[in-house]
């Protein structure tokens, strides 16, 4: 990087202006200090640049934490994926046979209730007294 050096009020009129005796070493300089603003810099060199403020102690510790955190989200996410496979194929396997046949049951009994009631009337299937029985008497309990 080299030296720069001020530049008067005076001395960049006069350039601008292009009566300068040596407008050329002017233009030379103002295009430098353009050159330095803009720094072909990617933000992960950037952020690579800042570790080396902290101690080798301290970066060391925080990839360490970085990897111990990665191999705990791994073993985690493994450990889910396998436990819903286990849960939902022990559900499928234990419980869904039982849930349809109470509700194949639950059919069942309604086509009886369903049948009495065409054959016997409406009020022995709602009594639910057995066919073949006297009808209970109003008044009588």
């Amino acid at each position: 990087m080299a030296a720069v050096t001020p530049v008067s009020p005076e001395d960049l009129l006069l350039a601008k202006s292009g009566s300068a005796g040596k407008p050329e070493e002017l233009e030379e300089e103002i295009d430098d200090d353009d050159d330095d603003d803009e720094l072909d810099e990617t933000l992960a060199e950037r952020l690579w640049g800042l570790t080396e403020m902290f101690p080798e102690s301290i970066r060391s510790a925080a990839g360490a934490t970085f990897d111990v955190s990665l191999s705990v989200a791994q073993k985690m996410y493994r450990f889910s994926r396998a436990a819903l496979w286990i849960g939902t194929t022990s559900f499928m396997i234990l419980v869904l046979p039982v849930v349809f046949e109470t509700e194949k049951l639950q059919m069942e009994q309604q086509q009886q209730m369903q049948q009495r009631q065409i054959l016997l009337g409406p009020n022995t299937g709602l009594s639910g007294g057995m066919p073949g029985a006297l009808p209970s008497l109003p008044g009588k309990i």
